[in-house]
């Protein structure tokens, strides 16, 4: 299990006969949890999950992207873009809890534009600081590009006069807002269902669940706080997948072989 830093505590109310998670009860950090998962990229899960534990053809997929010849690929298009796609930025414990150490997050840093390289020969600037291979009308277009490669489409010289984005790169909500606030309000109970449905708790919330599970001996449930941790957090995944007793097959699955 990863250390106390990367754990998530919630309490599970088990019915002790039928050995089935009823619910959960959970504070923001595990729902944070749970919401960060909607958010990954496909080529992110298969990677924390490996090929070979992959539902379905996914891993299939991945493997022909893996092993098909770049002369089959569009050129100057990096096969990352789909092995290895940006995962989400999120808090540190969250990222913990999926072992994204291996795993592309995008930098927090300025962008950084190039532009035709005969702007930084005098001979070539006119008066308003334009190169002449863009025209010299107030209007005239700049050309840009991320690539200092790319040859200008006017005089094809190569686009390598650097230019360094003005103001910090725009993130998602999600993303800019992590950190500090996550997905949901804290200092709020949630009841986490075996399947992973979410909805704030109430004392009348519970005993509705109970009534719904026909639970007529309250002397067969029990009450029992277990951590979420790296290895959880990626079993959780895989589980989220496959099975609609999620919290079950995470957490009792032992218990009940032992």
């Amino acid at each position: 299990m990863a250390d106390s830093k990367s754990t998530v505590s919630l309490k599970l109310l088990i019915d002790t006969k039928r050995q089935k998670v009823l619910f959960a009860e959970a504070g923001k950090d595990f729902v944070d949890f749970l919401f960060t998962l909607l958010s990954l990229p496909v080529g992110t899960v298969i990677r924390l999950l490996s090929k070979d534990g992959m539902v379905g053809s996914f891993g299939k997929l991945y493997d022909s992207v893996e092993n098909l010849d770049l002369t089959y690929m569009e050129p100057k298009l990096n096969k990352d873009i789909l092995l290895k796609p940006k995962a989400p930025v999120a808090g540190p414990n969250i990222l913990g809890l999926l072992d994204l150490a291996n795993v592309d997050v995008p930098a927090a840093r300025n962008k950084v534009f190039y532009m035709c390289s005969k702007r930084n020969n005098n001979k070539n600037i006119n008066r308003r600081g334009q190169c002449n291979c863009s025209g010299s009308a107030p209007t005239a277009h700049l050309y840009v590009t991320e690539d200092p490669k790319e040859q200008c489409p006017k005089c094809n010289h190569h686009m390598s006069s650097q230019a360094t984005y003005v103001g910090q790169p725009k993130t998602t909500v999600a993303a800019s807002r992590f950190g500090a606030a996550g997905y949901v309000k804290g200092l709020v109970t949630y009841i986490v269902m075996d399947d992973l449905e979410v909805k704030p708790m109430s004392t009348i919330s519970s005993i509705t669940l109970l009534n719904r599970f026909n639970v007529k001996n309250v002397g067969t449930l029990e009450q029992k706080v277990v951590d979420l941790g790296m290895n959880e957090g990626v079993k959780l995944l895989k589980e989220s997948l496959q099975s609609k007793a999620v919290l079950t097959n995470v957490f009792l699955v032992k218990k009940a072989a032992a």
